[in-house]
């Protein structure tokens, strides 16, 4: 991967700290290895990782190793890609996408965003589902 495009990879450990609690608006690609949609946009995913740098988070999160937040954010079918902006989910866009759909998705949240996220909830980080 060349510097121009940057997608990072994400864990359950690491989540909190990247996106919730994160200083730019992101963009997460939930996927799965075994996903053949996830295999066909992902060069995309990247591409555009590197046309909004510095503007935009992008970063990947495997379902399959990280239940956590994947249960926390209600992840059903892969690829499922949500956006944030100030540490909250305001647009998702699920399942197979083409390429132009993604972009323009993109381009939507981040004229929009941020005026979304004003106006959502803030996040209970005391709130788990486990014991």
């Amino acid at each position: 991967m060349d510097e121009t495009t940057i997608v990072e990879d994400l864990t359950d450990s690491t989540w909190e700290t990247r996106i919730e609690r994160g200083e730019l608006p992101s963009i997460v690609m939930f996927h799965s290895p075994t996903c053949p949609f996830c295999k066909q946009i992902e060069p995309y995913f990247r591409d555009f990782s590197g046309e909004y740098a510095g503007r935009i988070l992008f970063a990947r999160l495997d379902v399959s190793t990280n239940p956590w937040t994947v249960e926390r954010y209600a992840v059903r079918q892969t690829p499922t890609f949500k956006f944030f902006c100030s540490g909250k989910p305001v647009q998702e866009l699920v399942g197979a996408a083409f390429p132009a759909l993604l972009k323009k998705n993109i381009d939507e949240f981040l004229k929009h965003g941020e005026g979304c996220a004003r106006s959502s909830s803030e996040i209970d980080y005391e709130i788990t589902g486990y014991a």
